[in-house]
């Protein structure tokens, strides 16, 4: 028996959907074979992401790295055996009878990142730069024009025809459609 005396970071490759169920199977049936004490964390970090979708804006969370979770547990035979054998779940990173640890630094970075867009959910952008669209909120409603420049502060400059020429105004993701 391959015994790890602290329990460590390793990546699980999934079938990309199945982070959730992977997670819950993977608790349920080490609780049944009195290991749950083995598995300390089991993660599929997500971040927060506004959607805009005809003009209204919707939270979701998408996954980090579709088709992988983090496991900290203690590394035996036993406990190698049980994650591997879950339906849906490929193998772990690094081999497969030798998993590679990730590093400290690696997860506190990456519990950071997710942390942070907890904070500040990140806009989904669905719009392209040339892209025709109505303004259908704001100071410039009614107006239509072409998609300029879409800057990272969720805003877009459009093109749009004031007094018959056209003029760059400065609108929010959530205040156009496409037309």
């Amino acid at each position: 028996m391959t015994e790890n005396l602290k329990p460590r970071w390793y990546v699980v490759h999934v079938y990309s959907g199945s982070e959730d169920k992977v997670i819950r199977e993977i608790r349920e049936r080490a609780e049944k074979k009195g290991l749950a004490e083995s598995f300390l964390e089991l993660l599929a970090p997500k971040e927060e992401k506004v959607e805009v979708k005809r003009g209204v804006k919707k939270d979701v969370q998408k996954s980090f790295f579709p088709g992988y979770i983090l496991v900290k547990m203690l590394l035996t035979d036993e406990t190698r055996h049980l994650v591997h054998n879950i339906d849906r779940v490929s193998g772990f990173l690094g081999g497969k009878d030798r998993p590679s640890p990730m590093s400290e630094k690696e997860v506190a970075r990456l519990k950071g990142a997710v942390e942070e867009s907890r904070e500040q959910p990140q806009q989904e952008i669905s719009f392209m730069v040339g892209e025709y669209v109505n303004v259908v909120g704001g100071p410039f409603k009614g107006l239509r024009g072409m998609i300029d420049v879409i800057s990272d502060k969720n805003r877009l400059k459009v093109l749009a025809d004031v007094f018959g020429r056209q003029t760059p105004i400065e609108v929010d993701f959530a205040d156009v459609e496409k037309e």
